[in-house]
């Protein structure tokens, strides 16, 4: 990030200046990249004919509780392998929010390998044709040996960063193929793989690491990935009613929230089942999604159906065959405002960090996956998820609320209410020319003009 004097322009305006706005652009040509502008505009009486993004504090809908990446093994590890000051200047540039860290407030971990480990584990394997139904030989250093002492080195700089878990697959003894590709959990292993999630939980945070929520299974319909399980919608229902909910209950973590689905946009059919159970709902405190499948207003229909039930948006990755403008555009106005015009309360993007070859990966894990930071021996590039984030991330800190906030068609935004009292009002142009607008805030007006293909985070005091 770099303070610019030509990337953002603002017509001139008169009549005395109410607030003054702070501006950071991202454009399509990599002109601009998260940089905070040199010059700010203010609220006058002027207005003109053109689209006006009118914010209010009068209507409020959910709160946000953060953003941020998976931190996957492979994340990890090359993270971990940075020489020292490089490594702390890398983390306080990503996990703090002041001077020119962006402050990711949320961190996705695998239980057990994802596909994005070096190698497929779990926390209790044992030689095949044998079980493990005591968890004797559960081991929380199984596999991602780098994963804990760098999540420890990230919470001493943040520590109220929220932490979401997923299981991508239980230990291969406890499904029906014995394997870590696809599969079914055993029904005669559900109780033991609800008391081998608690046994994880546990165990972190015996090591100082609290798991804010937790969702059963990764992509749960996903039956081809390395490692991967399928779980329909009454299996996940009876797992969470039966079995895991109260296994959480009686272990005293009622503290760690409990999150169903997990999974696409276009089978809304599959939470609203598990929701559908009474018994199952009690324990749950929402649903997860990704964006590989279906519309991102499917939430919406989820937020009207069940109105007390979160929505988090957990993953969305960037392909090795995407270009850096159309992922620009794509992910901002679908992921980004997307989930959030649709109630999301968190969002995070897939990868944090990958090589230049996009690994690690497990032998038929997802071989194109693109990190948010690209890392070939010390030198860090910083990709297009990276700057996706990042223009929420730093303004919009947790317990900021999404306000009101009109949605001209060539202009899809978000705005923001932050426990500091501020606004922030994130806006995309993906059309191919300059758009004049004017954001309209208590009577006044600010009248800006966003370039082609580009997104601007807007920052005063409210």
């Amino acid at each position: 990030m770099s303070e610019q004097t030509n990337a953002y322009q603002t017509p001139s305006t008169q009549g005395e200046a109410r607030a003054s706005v702070q501006v950071w652009l991202t454009s399509a040509d990599q002109q601009a990249l998260f940089d905070r502008q040199a010059s700010s505009f203010g609220f006058t009486d002027n207005t003109g004919d053109m689209p006006v993004i009118a914010i209010s504090t009068e209507e409020s809908y959910q709160p946000i509780e953060g953003f941020g990446f998976s931190l996957t093994g492979g994340s990890a590890m090359l993270i971990a392998a940075l020489p020292d000051a490089e490594r702390l200047a890398l983390l306080r540039e990503l996990f703090l929010p002041e001077g020119d860290g962006i402050g990711v407030s949320c961190l996705r971990l695998s239980i057990g390998a994802s596909d994005l480990s070096e190698r497929c584990f779990s926390y209790d394997d044992v030689p095949d044709g044998q079980t493990d139904l005591e968890l004797a030989q559960f081991d929380l250093n199984a596999g991602d040996i780098e994963l804990i002492p760098l999540l420890k080195d990230i919470l001493a700089l943040n520590p109220t960063l929220k932490i979401i878990a997923t299981a991508w697959s239980a230990p291969r003894w406890m499904k029906t193929n014995q394997a870590f590709i696809g599969g079914k959990l055993k029904p005669e292993c559900y109780a033991v793989y609800a008391a081998y999630l608690v046994k994880y939980l546990q165990a972190i945070r015996d090591r100082g690491i609290v798991i804010h929520a937790i969702t059963p299974q990764n992509e749960p319909l996903n039956q081809k990935n390395e490692p991967s399980m399928v779980m329909e919608a009454p299996e996940q229902a009876a797992f969470i009613k039966n079995h895991l909910g109260p296994a959480l209950r009686d272990a005293g973590l009622t503290d760690v929230e409990l999150f169903c689905w997990d999974h696409n946009c276009d089978v809304p059919e599959y939470p609203l089942a598990v929701f559908a159970d009474a018994d199952a709902r009690q324990y749950l405190s929402g649903s997860a999604w990704h964006l590989y499948g279906g519309d991102i207003s499917v939430l919406s229909k989820m937020h009207q159906a069940y109105p007390d039930m979160k929505l988090y948006f957990t993953e969305q990755w960037v392909g090795s065959d995407g270009e850096f403008g159309g992922d620009l555009m794509w992910h901002v106005r679908h992921v980004l405002i997307g989930s959030l015009r649709n109630w999301s309360r968190a969002v995070l993007e897939w990868n944090l960090a990958s090589d230049p070859f996009c690994g690690p990966h497990t032998p038929g894990g997802e071989a194109r996956c693109v990190g948010a930071l690209t890392i070939a021996g010390d030198q860090v590039t910083r990709n297009v998820a990276y700057y996706v984030i990042a223009h929420a991330t730093k303004f919009v800190r947790p317990g900021s609320v999404r306000i009101h906030s009109s949605d001209p068609n060539v202009l899809s935004n978000v705005a923001f209410l932050t426990p500091a009292g501020s606004i922030v009002l994130i806006v995309l142009n993906d059309t191919a020319e300059p758009q004049a607008f004017a954001i309209q805030y208590q009577n006044k007006n600010a009248v800006a003009t966003l370039p082609a293909r580009a997104v601007a985070t807007y920052v005063w005091e409210a």
